[in-house]
C-alpha cells in the first residue's frame, strides 16, 4: 500500500481488500480516515491513514450507503430505507419512513449530502423488472421525499461545490443527468443530459456508477463493466479517461489532506472464477493523485 503522498497520476493498488460490491468511498477529514462498504457482505469498513490498520463492521442487511452526521455518527442508506448510527460499533435505528419495506427486490443504493445538510438517497430495482427505483431527500428531522422516480439503478450522485448543480444517472440508460439546484429550498429543476455513454462492455465502454464533482465543476465518474473511470467538463464533454486494471469499477470520491487523492472502490460480483483469476485486485480500492480538489464531503444535519 502507498502513502498518500506518494501516489501518481496513475492508478495504483491502495487497498487489497477485496470486496464483493465496495462502494461509496468517504474521506473523514477530522479523523483522517477512509470509510467505504461492501454492500454484498452488510459491511462498512474504514482504513486509519496513522496505523494503517483497516477495521470492519457488519449488519444485519445491506448498508449500500452512508454520511457522516455533524454531531457524529453516520446516516446510513439501507435495505428499507435510511437509519442513524450513533457510534461505529452501534446499533443503527431507523430514522424518517421506510419506502423500500415492502419491496423485497429493492434497496437504497446511492446517496450525497448536499451543503445544508439535507441526504439525497436513491434506491434500486434489484430485479430490474419495472422502472421504480427512486431518488429520495431526506432532511435533518427525519422528513423522507420523493424527488424523482422511473429508475431501475439511481447511482452517482453529486453536487458542485456551490450546491446549484446536481448530478446522478440511471445506470441501465448509460446516461448521466444534470439539473440546476435551489440550495435553500433543497430542490432540483431542468434534468437535462450531461452525457450518454456508448452502450456495452469492455475497455472504453461500460456504464456509469458512482461519482464525484471536483472544485472546477468537472464531474467525475467510474464506468461499471468499462475498466475505467473518466472526467467530464461541465460542459459534459469527456477531457480524461483513466485505465485501470480492474473490469467493475464501482465509485470515485476524493479525500486526503488536500482532497487530492482520487479513491477507486471495486466489485467481483458476478465474475467468474476464471475472469477474476485474471484481475487479481478486483473488489480493491485504487488510488490516484489529481491536479484539482474535489468538492468536500458534508455533514448530514440531522
Amino acid at each position: 500500500m502507498p502513502a498518500l503522498d506518494q501516489l501518481t497520476a496513475e492508478p495504483a493498488l491502495f487497498l487489497d481488500t477485496r470486496c464483493s460490491l465496495g462502494e461509496s468511498p468517504r474521506w473523514h477529514d477530522r479523523e483522517q480516515r477512509l470509510y467505504w462498504v461492501d454492500i454484498d457482505r452488510n459491511m462498512m469498513l474504514r482504513w486509519d491513514a496513522a496505523s494503517g490498520a483497516i477495521d470492519h463492521r457488519g449488519f444485519d442487511t445491506p448498508v449500500a450507503c452512508f454520511a457522516f452526521r455533524k454531531t457524529g455518527g453516520f446516516i446510513l442508506g439501507m435495505k428499507d430505507g435510511c437509519a442513524l448510527l450513533d457510534t461505529w460499533d452501534g446499533k443503527p435505528t431507523p430514522f424518517g419512513a421506510q419506502p423500500l419495506a415492502e419491496k423485497p427486490r429493492h434497496r437504497m443504493n446511492d446517496g450525497r449530502t448536499d451543503p445544508a445538510g439535507r441526504f439525497w438517497v436513491g434506491s434500486l430495482n434489484g430485479a430490474k423488472d419495472v422502472e421504480d427505483a427512486t431518488l429520495y431527500r431526506i432532511g435533518a428531522d427525519g422528513d423522507l421525499r420523493a424527488i424523482e422516480s422511473g429508475m431501475t439503478t439511481c447511482n452517482g450522485a453529486a453536487f458542485s461545490i456551490d450546491g446549484r448543480r446536481f448530478a446522478h444517472s440511471d445506470t441501465p440508460s448509460h446516461r448521466v443527468r444534470l439539473y440546476d439546484c435551489d440550495p435553500a429550498a433543497g430542490t432540483i429543476s431542468n434534468n437535462r443530459t450531461f452525457h450518454q455513454f456508448e452502450r456495452g462492455v469492455g475497455p472504453g465502454l461500460g456504464r456509469p456508477d458512482g461519482g464525484s464533482f471536483d472544485e472546477e465543476g468537472c464531474y467525475w465518474v467510474a464506468l461499471f463493466d468499462g475498466w475505467r473511470i473518466v472526467r467530464l467538463s461541465p460542459a459534459g464533454e469527456l477531457l480524461a479517461d483513466i485505465r485501470l486494471p480492474i473490469q467493475r469499477p464501482t465509485m470515485i470520491a476524493f479525500g486526503g489532506p488536500d482532497r487530492r487523492t482520487a479513491f477507486v472502490t471495486t466489485a467481483t460480483t458476478g465474475l467468474d472464477e476464471a475472469t477474476l483469476a485474471a484481475q487479481p485486485h478486483a473488489g480493491a480500492i485504487f488510488a490516484l493523485r489529481v491536479e484539482v480538489p474535489g468538492v468536500p464531503e458534508h455533514d448530514f444535519a440531522g
